[in-house]
């Protein structure tokens, strides 16, 4: 089968054929239809991957003090054989996938094969005709629901887990700085819990996209005054940071625009530069948001199926990609306008191209597809009978192959 591996040590894109995996116990099979290109994070992937040694070790020191952690223990020479077999471990990439199941795997509960499913996951619902999935990453998708709005579940987890935390309630006032993919699902999910969203861009294409699905925007060098304006001077109830930038910006902003203790979540991958003074003065409530809900990171929940009580974990990881699935299925989300690219899994280095700015081209909603297989015509039963005797002396002949 065909997947997209990402080489770590020279930063090269590239599809290889690999042998189809099996199910292990609590897994499923999926037969990949359609999987999402996250730009943010696997972007972020590919711009490390293309850095030289030195570079890379400059923009994670967190994994050189690692290093240099074992040295110490270990002593340096095991420790550089550590560091380069890692750089010349190829890499799967990709979360967010949605396909068939095909076969499962022993002890897999409420899933069979035939069910049309979204999935997620990083190294497990990666670019690849065929993955191998654990039963809390799996959510079944009905047929109303296509393959190309499925993939985008995971993605709208990470925004949905993002917005509960910020606890808003109907009627409130919600600002989105950042209108990528992250930020245009949060607005659909704000709009249809019954809030007043208003949104934040540098970019005016951007801008100018989330006002046509409904969210009244600004540009950045506008929006302190905008959004006084739209909130009658009072200040937004929540901000919802979902932009991607080293800049410590959009947390100011925030600040900005927030009114007396509002609840500030930053959802995407931004500077955390907090300015003291203002967040003080107001009183804000700050907070990271963890991907897609409780569960993720832990091995007991992903790996083993080991689900929490839904009496003390209302939204998991799990339910939270269930919630994505029953917006779209009611045709409160709708992520069909956000595609803006479609590639072959075969074209997908072309994808990781535009996505790295290489191509100069604008992009949003970007998709990998995969080919359909048709399924095997069913089997025919021919009934076979004993013929009636034949008297003894007349020629018999027989006939061998039921073609």
């Amino acid at each position: 089968m065909k997947q997209l591996i990402q080489n770590i040590r020279n930063g090269k894109a590239e599809v290889a054929e690999v042998p189809c995996p099996a199910p292990r116990r609590g897994t499923a099979l999926v037969r990949t239809a359609i999987s999402l290109i996250s730009a943010g994070t696997e972007r972020m992937v590919v711009e490390f991957a293309e850095k030289n040694l030195l570079n890379k070790a400059r923009s994670r020191p967190d994994l050189v003090r690692q290093a240099l952690d074992k040295a110490r223990r270990e002593g340096m020479l095991p420790t550089l054989q550590s560091i380069f077999h890692r750089l010349d471990q190829p890499m799967a990439l990709g979360y967010s996938a949605a396909g068939t199941i095909v076969a499962v795997g022993e002890g897999l509960q409420g899933f069979q094969p035939g069910d049309r499913v979204a999935c997620a996951g990083g190294g497990y619902a990666v670019h690849a005709e065929f993955i191998v999935v654990p039963q809390n990453l799996l959510v079944k998708i009905p047929d109303h629901v296509d393959f190309e709005s499925a993939a985008f579940t995971t993605l709208g987890a990470i925004a949905l887990h993002g917005f509960r935390l910020a606890s808003p309630q109907v009627g409130e006032s919600v600002a989105v700085i950042g209108l990528g993919l992250l930020g245009l699902l949060t607005c659909s999910i704000a709009h249809a819990a019954g809030c007043q969203v208003f949104g934040v861009d540098r970019a005016s294409e951007r801008v100018t996209l989330a006002e046509k699905l409904g969210t009244p925007s600004s540009l950045r060098e506008n929006a302190e005054t905008a959004a006084r304006a739209f909130t009658r001077g009072r200040g937004f109830d929540v901000v919802l940071i979902c932009a991607d930038t080293p800049s410590s910006d959009p947390v100011e902003l925030a600040g900005e625009i927030a009114r007396d203790r509002a609840r500030v979540v930053a959802v995407g991958n931004v500077g955390l530069n907090i300015p003291r003074k203002l967040y003080y003065q107001r009183e804000l409530t700050f907070q990271v948001s963890r991907s897609y809900g409780p569960g993720r990171y832990d091995p007991a929940y992903e790996e083993k199926g080991q689900d929490y009580p839904i009496g003390y974990v209302r939204w998991s990881e799990g339910r939270n990609l269930e919630a994505i699935v029953d917006l779209m299925s009611t045709g409160r989300l709708d992520p069909r306008p956000l595609i803006t690219h479609r590639f072959t899994i075969e074209e997908a280095p072309s994808a990781y191209e535009l996505i790295t700015g290489r191509r100069r081209e604008p992009f949003l909603g970007v998709l990998l597809t995969y080919p359909t297989i048709e399924e095997p015509h069913p089997l025919r039963r021919t009934e076979l009978r004993p013929l009636p005797s034949t008297p003894l002396g007349r020629p018999v002949v027989g006939v061998l192959g039921a073609g």
